[in-house]
């Protein structure tokens, strides 16, 4: 049976034996996934630790937990970063959910010139994050920016990173690197004026396919094929 992931970070210290009393995991252990005594829960704090408890007691306002065995941590092989342009509606839910299981440790939504929507909901966000990684098995939270500016965002790790940014194209190019970062458009593409920021800044470009992609499958299709 598949085990249920939770994330505590700081909330909580993962020690032997010890009462779950948060409301928010109580309810949704007892009402959403009906969790009884004797079930098994996989509990991780996002740094060092992933353990796996039984639940031994269930009370109305606390769950016992006993320590059964510590689990093996699984984080992405690649310190890879995601730079994309904020997109309309609920692509970016899919964009963070995606990326989040195939392995990217930091987002940052851009703001460019052709960029549609400049709302983001950082809160909700964070929360897509952390359930997708609980639902994908990885023992890490990816970290997540506040919008800015693409042109902030080169200045901002340029200097730290290497940069791509992502084109259409036949001729695709693997990224060897193990730190690195990709730049995803918005809809209608990159600006000249950014093209021309790219070549100033000794940016490299990465084709992706012959056809032209939606912003949200080019976010999936870059990160897969820089694995």
């Amino acid at each position: 049976m598949r085990l249920h992931r939770f994330y505590v970070g700081d909330q909580l210290k993962l020690t032997h034996d010890f009462w779950i009393n948060d409301p928010r995991l109580i309810r949704q252990w007892q009402k959403v996934f009906r969790l009884s005594e004797g079930a098994e829960v996989v509990l991780f704090d996002g740094v060092s630790h992933d353990r796996m408890y039984q639940i031994v007691d269930i009370e109305k306002n606390g769950i016992h937990l006993k320590h059964e065995t510590d689990l093996s941590e699984n984080k992405p092989s690649k310190n890879i970063y995601l730079f994309w342009s904020l997109l309309k509606k609920d692509k970016n839910d899919w964009v963070l959910q995606k990326c989040t299981e195939l392995g990217v440790n930091h987002f940052v939504p851009m703001l460019t010139k052709r960029t549609e929507k400049t709302g983001f909901d950082a809160e909700r966000s964070k929360r897509i994050i952390i359930e997708a990684a609980e639902q994908c098995g990885r023992s890490n939270i990816p970290t997540l920016r506040e919008p800015m500016l693409l042109s902030t965002a080169i200045e901002d790790y340029a200097d730290k990173i290497q940069l791509y940014f992502a084109e259409q194209g036949d001729h695709k190019k693997s990224i060897s690197s193990e730190e690195f970062g990709i730049l995803i458009g918005p809809e209608g593409g990159w600006s000249s004026q950014e093209i021309d920021l790219f070549d100033d800044k000794k940016l490299n470009r990465i084709n992706l396919n012959q056809f032209t992609l939606r912003a949200e499958t080019a976010s999936v299709t870059a990160i897969s094929q820089s694995l």
